[in-house]
């Protein structure tokens, strides 16, 4: 398992990816494709191919601050699911060291009490705190979801400090006016 860090458009997997990227999220879930191509150069952001030797199996995008590692997006190709990937990808992460952080949607319907199921199987556990993801696009509400940590369960001081990035770095420039 291996990780390919893209760092501009015109890499050679970018629209690959991308696909992958459309058919696994809902639209009000996804970036809009000028956020995309933008944040592709920032530091903090790794958008990453995931890769079974050389078989690209997924896209793990995340921001890495010294405190944390925040899992925007998560995704393994559907012909590849089921064969541990994800929790291997999962673990990989956790190499790092930090507090891994995630977002899940409420567990109300089979789908998304079976991806809950999945991350604590992995490790994580619920979070207390409220919390809504700001919109990816102007028109749009945030949406209401739970965070997912990863060893433990993290203080309001860290909360604070995850929904603060949130909100001014990873949504900065989220959208056109």
């Amino acid at each position: 398992m291996r990780f390919e860090r893209i760092k501009g458009a015109e890499h050679r997997m970018y629209e690959q990816a991308l696909r992958l990227y459309r058919i696994s999220f809902p639209p009000h879930e996804q970036r809009e494709a000028l956020s995309q191509k933008r944040i592709l150069g920032d530091g903090e952001y790794h958008f990453d191919l995931i890769y079974d030797e050389e078989l690209f199996v997924g896209l793990a995008l995340y921001w890495e601050t010294e405190q944390f590692l925040y899992l925007e997006h998560f995704c393994i190709l559907p012909e590849a699911r089921n064969r541990r990937y994800g929790q291997k990808v999962l673990e990989k992460l956790k190499e790092r060291q930090k507090t891994l952080i995630l977002e899940i949607d409420p567990p109300e319907d089979d789908i998304s009490i079976r991806r809950k199921g999945f991350y604590e199987r992995c490790g994580f556990v619920e979070n207390p705190y409220s919390h809504v993801h700001p919109p990816y696009h102007s028109g749009n509400d945030g949406h209401r979801l739970r965070i997912m940590t990863c060893p433990g369960q993290i203080d309001r001081e860290m909360y604070e400090e995850f929904a603060e990035y949130l909100s001014s770095r990873v949504m900065d420039g989220a959208y056109s006016c």
